[in-house]
């Protein structure tokens, strides 16, 4: 094999290993954020605070809220989808 066909070889698994791995990566979002929230919801933080009170008002919340905004990737697994991203 010569030098170039090597290296573009391994530039095509790089690229390759880089495109599965972001496929991946993206089903990582939801569950830390939902961790983050229960990690925060035990040990009682409140996070930032908020001169008007709102249901919404604090860490917890804003963690569970990101994450139901991540979930269109599980969503699309779930469903029977091929990968995790479109």
């Amino acid at each position: 094999m010569s030098m170039h066909r090597t290296a573009s070889r391994k530039q095509w698994l790089g690229a390759a290993f880089a495109r599965g791995a972001a496929r991946w990566l993206c089903l990582a979002a939801s569950p830390t954020f939902a961790l983050m929230a229960l990690v925060t919801a035990v040990s009682g933080g409140s996070g930032m605070g908020c001169m008007v009170p709102s249901p919404v008002a604090g860490m917890v919340p804003m963690y569970l809220l990101m994450g139901a905004f991540h979930l269109a990737p599980w969503l699309r697994l779930v469903s029977g989808g091929s990968r995790p991203v479109g």
